[in-house]
């Protein structure tokens, strides 16, 4: 499964211009009816066009009309999947789930109330528009909506949000909170940390911020200073946001248990379905990291009997069926999945299936779902988003190999996180680069964090070199942790540790 983050390119930390080619549009401005208009208020530019045209221009086709309709769905988040987004104490739907202290709770933010909460907002700030606490949960709101709804719009006018909350109050610890998350969402973690660690010297409880440097810590692979960031934030403001991110940074060393341990009591104390949802899909995620179907199918379960429509609930469910020999359930699911939110992970996921069963029709559809990866590629960079990790890890398999190395090499030019190394060892692997590979693929799996597709990969990357031995250990280490950790993979696994097994 994909590395669960908040995901979030380089923003310029001195510099509040969307990352654009485009002029950055006026904040206010007079319509055609002579009224007056505010971007940072109005809806979002419909990027359909943008997504279809760049599918066309990658040489795919599109195979049904719905694909198409899917385009603007694509969303600009981290990884699909993604586990650890921002998060408060406040519950409630609409205006109530977005309040003036910016308390967005994980699970509100990907539901309908998050919507709710905008117009809210936006009918507010026509009337009062000098409160910049509600122009600061309007940006994050917009960042959030911007994740979990496919809009890649959103980020420019959440940039522009934060900055009229600043310009209406200098320094304020909610807009600098909102910037560290806007940041992160586009993935400049260093940018990220910056504001994040502005917004905790003007306010060291602001829970955004304390959750986002953490995120930011985690995404530049410095995990020991993350884990110094989670103790504090834990004696700082102990929540379930904050406790999810605990245990994930406890799992990246890991320690799997403490990990499990910390997302059980995070459970127990969890009330709100939006936070059942939450918790219950990180426990699901966990437990399939392990190889543990049947509990993840059950954490799933729980997830999605607290909200139905939870993505990162019906995306990990649909992995576990796969994994445990469901496909026809696993398919049905993450077509459902990609009709709603055509995110890069379940894109690749859905594809693989089709893949595996080999059919030409079958083949036929998987590429396009690697197709539409190419689409929201170009739908998040439109957004202000750099997207080379996405790049490196579905073009290496599936598109343009070379392509792939570029991203990877430069995607680790910024951050060396496990996932970035792995990323660089396998696109140096697709390109016959084997021996350059090895290190990457060594430090990918350092931490002790224990999943299969690292393993996998420095297994078949080992083998290439030459060092059968230690090909096999991990290669072994990677089918009993997690047999069924990718359609194709763990198939391409199995049929290589076989001759190695033959060759001895």
């Amino acid at each position: 499964m994909p590395p669960r983050t908040t995901d979030s390119t380089p923003e310029r930390p001195d510099d509040d211009r969307a990352p654009s080619t485009a002029p950055e549009p006026e904040i206010t401005g007079e319509r055609e009816d002579g009224t007056r208009s505010d971007s940072a208020l109005e809806p979002g530019v419909d990027q359909r066009a943008v997504a279809v045209r760049r599918a066309a221009d990658g040489g795919r086709r599109w195979r049904a009309l719905h694909l198409t309709g899917c385009a603007v769905l694509l969303a600009v988040a981290v990884t699909g999947g993604a586990i650890a987004v921002g998060g408060g104490q406040d519950r409630g739907a609409g205006v109530d789930a977005v309040s003036a202290g910016g308390a967005l709770s994980p699970g509100d933010l990907a539901r309908g109330d998050l919507d709710a909460g905008i117009a809210s907002l936006q009918k507010h700030l026509r009337t009062q528009p000098k409160d910049f606490g509600s122009w600061a949960t309007l940006g994050v709101a917009y960042v959030e909506q911007a994740r979990t709804k496919g809009d890649p719009s959103r980020y420019p006018q959440a940039q522009r949000a934060l900055k009229r909350s600043l310009g209406l109050e200098p320094g304020n610890d909610q807009a600098l909170a909102g910037q560290a998350a806007l940041a992160a969402a586009r993935h400049d973690f260093p940018g990220a940390l910056t504001h994040a660690d502005r917004a905790l010297k003007q306010n060291p409880y602001n829970e955004r911020a304390l959750c986002t440097r953490i995120d930011a810590l985690v995404e530049l692979g410095r995990y020991d200073d993350a884990a110094k960031a989670a103790d504090t934030a834990d004696d700082r403001r102990p929540g379930i946001p904050v406790f999810t991110r605990y245990a994930y940074v406890r799992e990246l060393r890991g320690d799997v248990r403490t990990a499990r341990e910390v997302l059980e009591r995070a459970l127990s104390s969890a009330h709100a379905p939006a936070d059942v949802a939450y918790v219950a899909t990180a426990l699901g995620q966990l437990a399939w990291n392990q190889g543990e179907y049947k509990t993840a199918l059950d954490h799933y379960a729980r997830a999605l009997a607290a909200d139905d429509a939870y993505l990162p609930a019906l995306e990990g469910r649909a992995r576990a069926q796969a994994a445990s020999g469901d496909r026809t359930a696993a398919v049905r699911g993450l077509e459902q999945v990609v009709a709603r939110f055509p995110l890069p992970g379940p894109l690749v996921a859905l594809g693989e299936l089709y893949e595996d069963r080999g059919a030409d029709g079958d083949r036929a559809k998987a590429g396009d779902q690697y197709a539409l990866v190419d689409a929201w590629t170009a739908l998040a960079r439109a957004g202000g988003a750099n997207t080379d990790l996405e790049t490196a890890l579905a073009a290496a398999d599936h598109g343009d190999k070379k392509e792939a190395l570029r991203a990877a090499r430069a995607e680790w030019d910024r951050r060396h996180s496990v996932h970035t190394a792995d990323a660089l060892a396998w696109a140096l692997h697709v390109n016959d680069r084997d021996e350059e590979a090895l290190p990457y693929a060594r430090r990918a799996t350092a931490t002790g964090y224990r999943n299969a597709v690292l393993l996998y990969h420095r297994g078949v990357i080992e083998r290439a070199t030459g060092d059968r031995r230690e090909a096999r250990a991990h290669l072994k280490a990677a089918l009993a942790l997690n047999p069924g950790f990718s359609p194709l993979g763990a198939r391409e696994a199995r049929t290589a540790l076989k001759d190695l097994e033959g060759n001895r």
